[in-house]
C-alpha cells in the first residue's frame, strides 16, 4: 500500500470519528491501568461492569490494598482469569505504593515491570492516559493491518513497529483507537462489513465485496405490503 492511499484512510477514519477514545471507562491513569489488566481475554464491556462496582469501592492502589485479594475477587469475578488478575492487581499496587507515591509511572520500562503489564497494556497506558504517540496491537489492529494492507507484519510486534513506521505522524496519536473500533464494529473477524465500509474503496483485502447487501424475498414482501397500506 502506497503512502497516499494509507493518507486517505485515516484522513477518512478521522473524518468518521474525530475524537477517538478508549471504550473502557476510567477516570484516572492508576483506573485505566486497572482496566487494561482486567482486560486481557475479556471484552471492554464486561471490564465496564466490573469496574463500575470497584471504582465506587476504591480508586487508589491503597484503597485496593486494603481490599487485598479477597476482596477484590468479588467485585472481579465475572471476569477471565480472575484469580491471576487479582493477585496481579494487588501486587501492582503495592509497587505503585511503594515505589512511585501512588502514581502510575508514565515510562515503558516502569510501566512494564509492573505485575500483570505488558507491552500491549503499556502501549495503551502511555497513549491514552499521558498521550504518547504509541499503538497497542490487539487482535481487532492485527487483523485490520494485515487485511487492509495498511500495514501487514507476522506478528504482533512487527504489525506494531510498522504502524509506527507507516502511518502518517499527524494521524500516529489516533492511530490506535481508530483501527480497533474499525476491527470491532466493521472489520470483524467472521464476516467483515465491507458494502459499509468508509474506507473499503481503498483497502487491499482480496476477499472484500462491495455488492450492497441482497434483499430477501421476504424482505421485499414486507415493503410491499407497507407500500400498499401507505396508498390504501
Amino acid at each position: 500500500m502506497n503512502r497516499a492511499k494509507r493518507q486517505q484512510i485515516f484522513e477518512r477514519l478521522r473524518t468518521q470519528n474525530p475524537r477517538p477514545t478508549t471504550e473502557l471507562r476510567y477516570s484516572s491513569p492508576f483506573e485505566l491501568l486497572i482496566a487494561v489488566i482486567l482486560s486481557a481475554q475479556a471484552t471492554d464491556k464486561s471490564v465496564n461492569k466490573a469496574t463500575q462496582r470497584l471504582f465506587a469501592k476504591a480508586t487508589t492502589p491503597d484503597a485496593l490494598l486494603r481490599l487485598g485479594e479477597d476482596g477484590l475477587k468479588p467485585f472481579i469475578a465475572s471476569i477471565g482469569l480472575f484469580n491471576s488478575k487479582s493477585k496481579n492487581i494487588i501486587r501492582t499496587c503495592r509497587i505503585l505504593r511503594d515505589c512511585y507515591a501512588g502514581r502510575v509511572p508514565d515510562d515503558r520500562p516502569a510501566l512494564e515491570s509492573l505485575p500483570g503489564v505488558g507491552r500491549k497494556t503499556a502501549n495503551v497506558v502511555l497513549n491514552t492516559a499521558f498521550g504518547r504517540p504509541t499503538i497497542a496491537v490487539d487482535t481487532h489492529i492485527f487483523r485490520v493491518a494485515n487485511r487492509t494492507r495498511i500495514a501487514p507484519g507476522r506478528s504482533v510486534r512487527e504489525v506494531e513497529d510498522r504502524l509506527l513506521r507507516l502511518v502518517p505522524r499527524e494521524f500516529l496519536q489516533d492511530a490506535h483507537h481508530w483501527l480497533i473500533l474499525h476491527g470491532r464494529y466493521t472489520c470483524t473477524a467472521r464476516k467483515p462489513k465491507c458494502p459499509t465500509c468508509v474506507i473499503g474503496d481503498l483497502c487491499e483485502y482480496p476477499k472484500k465485496d462491495r455488492k450492497p447487501p441482497s434483499v430477501s424475498r421476504q424482505d421485499t414482501g414486507s415493503t410491499r405490503n407497507a407500500e400498499k397500506r401507505q396508498t390504501s
